[in-house]
């Protein structure tokens, strides 16, 4: 008797392909930018763009099967393989034009960019041309939002088996679901998205910044991924309009775009305010913004105006896992960088851009712990979560438990890799922080001036593999790895 295979590879192959269509349409779109400059990146874009289309082709027309018998396997299996493919085919630009002649460096920058971790190899920033510019910052915006949540969006025959993809990619313990059929989601998710993107590039542009500057560094704060044009990163611009801007759609950027979209469709503040998440994530922020800006005006010379527009800026970049920077947070004294360090972890609102363990976990912690101990006086009593006034499923709780251990067995055991790597512990311990929480940079020679490019090759593959499992919320990546997803 014939067994069926526990993976529909024809599915997975010809799903894969459809999806490298839209890498395939991104790139030529940064060629167009390079052709316009008239910079010599251009030849290389297209190059990449008939290489990926080729493979595309491949994988897409000779697989012939109905995508409507999605299942969850292939679902978690497709979540993980595309973005390592749109990664190995989105080095190539980088790779064949020479501008990052070493593969390893290629895709750790490139994988850096879908994921939104911001984590760079480049040091002169700025020699890169228009084209390749663009791409990298355009990757960001790709990643931010999704590319599985983009698909559903605009491929409706995906619609029907997408909600195994949307569950897979979509960060946070719930998934918000704004309209019955997934795909009407992704299209409203895609648009407000798209929109805010819109609003900041005319805003920063209104600011000072050139359009081209403007357009990038909108991809990568509404994307929460910090990819800047300048090896200064904001601080290049010595503009208050600027950074207030940056930061205020880093914090939008934070915020569950499905809150987003109530707030600017709707216009119903209701799901706003009632919003237990973004009440916790808005104190945070405050409180933090505070503290840093207290400890700035104690020990730097700087105004009370800059200190507080600098303990702001820091503290929503390094939540939302932005990484931008308008100083080195290295020369401040020690305390603000080991604050920053374990701020890296917190992230911002489930279903954000952000990266981290994201604010609802953190609330839903500390209410269970705090619970614990009402349990032990109270043994026969239901005391149960809640969250936003309503009880929460236990086997949630369970989950937010479990993730957050995972996410320190894992971030512990990396951080031993490295040293075995011989990476010093110090930046050990923050490249593993800052990857797994797709924030981007560190602490000591990897902080925000710094770059990873003297890290060993098979660190920078390793952290390759932490980032995308950050970004995937560990669960849906070590799901593959695990002897259950492979058992019938």
């Amino acid at each position: 008797m014939k067994h069926k295979s526990l993976i529909d590879a024809k599915i997975v192959s010809r799903t894969i392909g459809s999806l490298l269509f839209f890498e395939v349409a991104f790139m030529l779109f940064s060629a167009a930018v390079a052709f316009f400059y008239g910079e010599d990146d251009a030849p290389y874009l297209l190059l990449s763009a008939g290489v990926t289309f080729a493979v595309a082709v491949l994988s897409y027309f000779p697989a012939k099967t109905d995508l409507s018998k999605l299942g969850k396997r292939e679902g978690y299996l497709i979540v993980t393989i595309i973005w390592i493919v749109f990664s190995l085919f989105g080095s190539l630009p980088f790779y064949l034009s020479g501008y990052i002649p070493s593969y390893t460096d290629a895709f750790f920058e490139t994988i850096s960019g879908f994921t939104t971790t911001g984590a760079t190899i480049l040091e002169d920033i700025e020699r890169l041309p228009h084209g390749l510019l663009f791409w990298r910052s355009l990757m960001q915006w790709l990643g931010g939002m999704g590319i599985i949540v983009l698909s559903l969006a605009v491929l409706p025959v995906l619609g029907i088996g997408g909600m195994q993809l949307y569950v897979a990619e979509v960060p946070g313990p719930t998934k918000d679901r704004l309209r019955p059929r997934v795909t009407q989601t992704a299209k409203i998710l895609w648009t407000t998205y798209a929109l805010l993107t819109m609003a900041e590039a005319l805003m920063l542009a209104l600011g000072g910044m050139s359009l081209f500057d403007a357009v990038c560094h909108s991809f990568t704060t509404l994307s929460t991924g910090g990819y800047s044009t300048k090896n200064m990163s904001v601080a290049y611009w010595d503009s208050a309009f600027i950074q207030y801007t940056i930061c205020a759609f880093m914090f939008i950027g934070g915020i569950s775009f499905a809150v987003s979209y109530y707030v600017i469709f709707k216009g119903d503040f209701k799901k706003l305010v009632k919003n237990e998440e973004f009440k916790y994530y808005t104190l945070f922020f405050l409180l933090f913004s505070l503290g840093y800006s207290l400890v700035a005006i104690r020990t730097t010379d700087l105004s009370v105006e800059k200190a507080v527009r600098e303990g702001m800026f820091q503290i929503i970049s390094i939540m939302t896992g932005t990484g931008f920077a308008t100083n080195d947070f290295m020369i401040r004294v020690p305390f603000i960088w080991v604050f920053l360090l374990v701020l890296m972890t917190f992230g911002g609102c489930a279903g954000s851009s952000c990266g981290g363990i994201k604010i609802v976990r953190i609330i839903l912690l500390i209410k269970n712990s705090y619970l614990e101990f009402k349990r032990l006086l109270h043994p026969n009593a239901f005391l149960p979560v809640k969250f936003n006034g309503k009880v929460v499923n236990s086997q949630i709780v369970t989950n937010v438990l479990a993730f957050i251990v995972l996410f320190i067995v894992m971030s512990i055991f990396s951080m031993l890799v490295l040293t075995l790597f011989g990476v010093d512990f110090v930046e050990a311990c923050g490249a593993v922080i800052t990857c797994i929480s797709n924030v981007g940079p560190g602490i000591g020679e990897i902080g925000p001036s710094g770059t990873y490019a003297d890290f060993p090759a098979a660190a920078k593959w390793y952290l390759s593999f932490l980032m995308l499992t950050g970004r995937l919320e560990i669960f849906t990546v070590l799901f593959l790895l695990s002897p259950p997803f492979w058992k019938r």
